[in-house]
């Protein structure tokens, strides 16, 4: 077979492009400096997308903007606690500013959790694990989507979790609590908002290679455990969330809204042996 030529690789780059390309376009990634959400952000500008990303560490931000604008990317941003109602609303206005009153992409991104026995969590954690997984979606999609709507291409993508299910675990609670209620909004807004040009999607991630969650799987038990749960037998890169989120953007998902993607290497359908 005879090698593919300069203007059949072109060709190719150029189909690429036009189904998979973000140029543009515009986007917010919260908790954008750290994990997957710096990982998204990378993938986003680097398909050509300009992203305002947001997060609550001044020192993390300007050194992640440094490093991504030294890169050639095209990436502002804010510092933002999104389980902060007032400030949330701030940081719809200062998206609104940078990008003229329009939005094309919403990546909720930012989730905390906290482990131990249901019957130990005090009322102000089950008010915080509230606040920052769920409440702050819903408000930034509520804020949001006169500027979505206005792009007149909008897009959202959550950033749920494998503990959302539709299987269970023995712990973390108010966490699952909060992705499976991520999961249905994902399904109520794409219904309630196609007529307004917006799909709404999100991945649910098994376990990946963050800093929090290496941090757990330092227990080589848990990971010898959670590993004979997966049948790709091996944990997962923030990359390969980023690069599903990245897709579920581009011009290739037009048709693609209400759904979960999860990003768990077959956890979620594994059954017994």
């Amino acid at each position: 077979m005879a090698a593919e030529g300069p203007t059949q690789q072109s060709a190719a780059a150029q189909h690429a492009l036009a189904r998979f390309g973000l140029g543009g376009r515009t986007a917010l990634v919260t908790g954008g400096t750290r994990g997957i959400g710096n990982c998204v952000t990378k993938e986003l500008a680097k398909l050509g997308c300009k992203v305002y990303v947001c997060g609550r560490n001044a020192e993390d931000l300007a050194a992640r903007l440094g490093e991504w604008q030294a890169a050639g990317l095209d990436v502002q941003g804010s510092t933002c606690d999104v389980s902060d109602r007032a400030q949330r609303t701030e940081l719809a206005e200062r998206v609104s500013g940078a990008f003229g009153g329009r939005l094309h992409i919403l990546v909720n991104n930012v989730g905390t959790n906290v482990r131990k026995p249901t019957v130990e969590y005090t009322e102000e954690e089950y008010s915080f694990v509230m606040r920052t997984n769920l409440e702050s979606a819903y408000h930034l999609c509520q804020v949001l989507q006169p500027l979505l709507k206005a792009s007149g291409d909008g897009c959202i993508v959550f950033n749920s979790s494998v503990a959302g299910g539709p299987t269970a675990m023995r712990s973390g609670t108010l966490y699952a609590m909060t992705k499976a209620a991520i999961n249905q909004l994902t399904k109520n807004l794409a219904c309630e908002w196609a007529g307004a040009g917006i799909r709404v999607n999100t991945v649910a991630p098994w376990y990946t290679a963050t800093d929090l969650a290496l941090q757990v799987l330092k227990d080589e038990s848990f990971k010898a455990e959670v590993l004979s749960r997966t049948p790709m037998k091996r944990i997962g890169e923030p990359e390969e969330v980023a690069g599903a989120v990245a897709y579920l953007c581009s011009p290739a998902a037009a048709y693609v809204t209400g759904q979960v993607l999860r990003i768990d290497g077959g956890y979620s359908v594994m059954g017994f042996y």
